[in-house]
């Protein structure tokens, strides 16, 4: 790649003695959806964090567009706001409304003007059908519906990357599709998205590019038709059995 919008170097992150990432690199091209898999502990959310700067790092570099945004020298929210993160647990303020959550962000952090905000919240929530829970409290909302104003949410702050933390994880199965229906939508779009997710079939579907993670490094990395189909490493055979083991 000659000019990656994201760019990943040697990173090293730990926990105490316990190396979370060792020496992981990766570029991502603009416009490309990139789902990173692996077992549990892998460090697959950690990478997601240090990428959008909520972990420190202890060796390495990330570059956004050619800037390097690990030196902590740099305003961090300034560089969350070109970095996006959808959580898991939806991170939503509960004591404000739907469309409160949205605005809060673009009018506190960018100094956008509020009607203006306000009319891009509204077309996001047509979109993907929630006009009507504007004014509605994330208590009076289902999971899928939260997951749907988070994701929201982060666009209304108009990042250049997006990342999503297993944003399906939390939900009952009936929910998962119409979160899922967003992001490929987003897709579509021709957004730069990294997935760390365990929906294979949505993995398969959506990806440019899958990332197999194990032991804080890639262990494999191939389009999702070559991964899928036919994994050239034992660890990811492994892994997939388990799925597929899973799924019967």
């Amino acid at each position: 790649m000659d000019n990656p919008i994201l760019e990943i170097k040697n990173l090293q992150k730990n926990f105490g003695n316990q190396q979370i990432l060792d020496h992981f690199s990766l570029q991502v091209e603009e416009g490309e959806v990139v789902v990173i898999l692996g077992p549990s502990g892998c460090g697959k959310s950690t990478l997601l964090r240090c990428i959008n700067g909520l972990e420190e790092i202890q060796g390495g570099e990330i570059f956004l567009r050619g800037e390097n945004i690990s030196d902590r020298q740099k305003n961090m929210h300034e560089i969350r706001q070109k970095i996006g993160m959808v959580f898991q647990s939806y991170e939503l303020f509960p004591h404000m409304t739907v469309m409160e959550n949205l605005l809060l962000g673009p009018i506190q952090a960018q100094k956008r003007k509020k009607a203006e905000v306000e009319k891009e919240a509204e077309k996001l929530l047509d979109r993907v059908g929630l006009l009507d829970k504007k004014n509605s409290y994330p208590r009076e909302l289902s999971g899928g519906q939260k997951q749907r104003v988070a994701i929201l949410r982060a666009l209304c702050m108009h990042p250049e990357v997006i990342l999503f933390d297993e944003v399906t994880a939390a939900l009952d199965p009936e929910m998962v599709r119409e979160v899922l229906e967003v992001i490929s939508d987003l897709a579509k779009e021709g957004r730069t998205m990294l997935l760390v997710t365990h929906e294979m079939q949505f993995a398969k579907a959506i990806a440019d590019r899958i990332i197999f993670m194990d032991g804080g490094k890639i262990v494999e990395e191939n389009p999702p038709e070559v991964f899928f189909q036919n994994p050239e490493t034992e660890r990811a055979k492994q892994f997939l059995h388990v799925f597929d083991y899973e799924e019967m």
